[in-house]
């Protein structure tokens, strides 16, 4: 005769315990209401800026709310890092988050974040690989031959790199520690600057982001020798890795998007979702593959793995070849 009570006692209980979650699946279906801010690092127009206006495009569309890119740039994106840091943690400000960041965790001493223990990850989106260029005029046209011109002339050969601290800087720092090459580095003031002294010979090779240098090696301009990723391309398919003459080698630019630690995960989960989902667009894709880039999925702990793990690996290049800030 008691049973029927505790029927009815267990399925309270079981209701019960499933208000809490009520809220939360309220709150995530609600989001967003307003205007989402997504905050670059990095000028108007550059790889990072162009993937984040991509992204918010999508995600204005799907949630019927506008994602607004604002620009920070400045101290290596660590301007816009603090900014996004320091804000609410309700999904109103994201972040766009990409490998200068697992870079920055060494490269500045007083950094006021931490930034793996502050930004919650919420979407990997591109892989942006790079390529090892030299100018046409140089005499090695293969790594080997490369790595064997460096031994013969310690100091001599000009590696250029898009600033101190850079992608293409530590790129070409983990070249010389695994190649076991001595070369000079010369930074710029991005990209551009140079790959214009590559082409005019005032320095011998630079680990170049592929979108900047896909015209360029197209023309002839300057000379592609390997790309840094651990396959090869489909872009370039005749061009082989560096990883198949430096055993283990691999270096490559990502990019992703970030929240304020204690972001709610039903939240996280959603955005999570909805830019997994457009990755697997096929006109996404397209879109990526023309900037010479590729799309690159998981979830946000997949994504904390490969941020953990980057800021190790950089951590250890940055230490070993004594790089500091500008």
């Amino acid at each position: 005769m008691k049973l029927p009570h505790r029927r009815k006692f267990l399925h309270l209980a079981a209701g019960a315990a499933a208000f809490p979650a009520l809220p939360r699946i309220a709150r995530a279906q609600a989001y967003p209401s307003r205007p989402v801010r997504l905050i670059v690092g990095f000028a108007a127009g550059g790889g990072a800026d162009i993937t984040a206006r991509l992204v918010g495009q999508w995600l204005s569309e799907r949630f019927g709310q506008q994602f607004v890119i604002e620009n920070r740039p400045g101290a290596g994106s660590n301007i816009a890092t603090e900014a996004v840091v320091h804000a609410s943690a309700d999904g109103y400000t994201l972040l766009l988050v990409s490998s200068p960041h697992a870079i920055n965790a060494t490269l500045y001493d007083n950094l006021s974040y931490n930034f793996i223990r502050d930004i919650a990850p919420v979407a990997s989106v591109a892989r942006v690989p790079s390529v090892m260029a030299v100018n046409p005029r140089f005499p090695a046209k293969t790594v080997p031959e490369f790595i064997s011109y460096a031994k013969a002339n310690p100091g001599k050969v000009a590696m250029a790199s898009a600033g101190a601290g850079s992608m293409t800087h530590v790129t070409g720092a983990l070249f010389m520690a695994m190649a076991g090459v001595d070369m000079i580095h010369v930074p710029y003031r991005g990209d551009a600057p140079a790959i214009t002294d590559l082409i005019g010979g005032q320095v011998q090779v630079f680990f170049s982001t592929l979108p900047a240098s896909i015209e360029y090696i197209k023309a002839g301009k300057i000379r592609p020798l390997a790309v840094t990723t651990g396959t090869r391309l489909e872009v370039l398919p005749n061009i082989p890795t560096v990883g198949e003459f430096v055993s283990g080698y691999e270096a490559t630019l990502w990019q992703g998007i970030g929240a304020p630690k204690n972001t709610p995960t039903e939240i996280v989960d959603r955005l999570n979702q909805e830019i997994n989902s457009a990755l697997a667009a096929p006109k996404m894709q397209a879109r990526f593959a023309g900037l010479g880039s590729m799309v690159f999925s998981g979830s946000p702990s997949d994504f904390a793995k490969l941020i953990a793990a980057e800021t190790e690996k950089w951590g250890r290049v940055i230490a070993a070849a004594n790089i500091r800030a500008e």
